[in-house]
């Protein structure tokens, strides 16, 4: 499925587009390793061409995650203490410090990207890690929690949800951006993800807050934002 969406975009793509369609797709393109990944991303963002490639123009994703946290966040965003999953060369961060959050932390597994976040200064601390179970940060860590580009073939498990909830407070956000498509493609959400996070509404240990439908979220392609509140 991904390798017929990515003939169908480059073939009708301008030359720069289908440049940019083709380095993101060799990231999302299956078949790799948790290392292999992480080191094409740090060649991609020394490269200087991820954020021209990933540009608001082609991605809305950092926009619309920090737009949902800032509507529910809507005082005091100095003091929330927020982390950035799958940061990369901190797009999201950026956002977020623009509208006036201050108490931002990074994680990353790829040197190279995370390189490129320091260089904004808009983060407290960085982690150079995988998001997997119990990662070296306390329980409720965090006000909120937020992944964009993260979620993909190859990218972080459905499972990862998890994690996520424990490092967050009570009353806290967890906000996760993704393409749309890959809840019906990618074997590791379709049928999982979703389910998943609902099973867990019921356990108690989180409710929607809000789900946003966002159309031409990345390339053309529709996206989904979405809010839980941990309990």
């Amino acid at each position: 499925m991904a390798d017929i969406a990515y003939q169908n975009y480059v073939r009708n793509a301008s030359r720069e587009d289908a440049e940019a369609y083709h380095s993101n797709f060799q990231a999302f393109k299956g078949g790799l390793t948790p290392q292999q990944i992480a080191d094409y991303y740090s060649q991609w963002g020394a490269s200087g061409k991820y954020d021209i490639h990933l540009g608001m123009t082609r991605y809305l994703g950092p926009i619309q995650a920090a737009r949902a946290i800032g509507e529910y966040f809507v005082s005091n965003r100095e003091n929330i203490r927020i982390l950035d999953v799958a940061a990369g060369t901190g797009k999201v961060g950026q956002e977020l410090y623009n509208l006036g959050f201050r108490n931002l932390d990074a994680l990353d597994p790829s040197e190279g990207m995370l390189k490129k976040a320091k260089e904004r200064r808009v983060y407290n601390q960085t982690f150079q890690l995988y998001f997997e179970q119990n990662l070296p940060i306390p329980d409720d860590s965090y006000d909120c929690l937020v992944v964009v580009g993260g979620m993909g073939e190859g990218h972080l498990p459905a499972e990862s949800v998890h994690e996520m909830i424990r490092l967050v407070k009570p009353g806290g956000l967890v906000c996760i951006s993704m393409r749309e498509e890959y809840l019906q493609y990618v074997e590791a959400y379709k049928d999982k993800l979703q389910p998943l996070m609902e099973n867990l509404e019921r356990e108690g240990k989180w409710h929607l807050y809000k789900k946003e439908y966002v159309p031409k979220y990345a390339f053309g392609k529709d996206g989904t934002v979405f809010q839980y509140v941990v309990h």
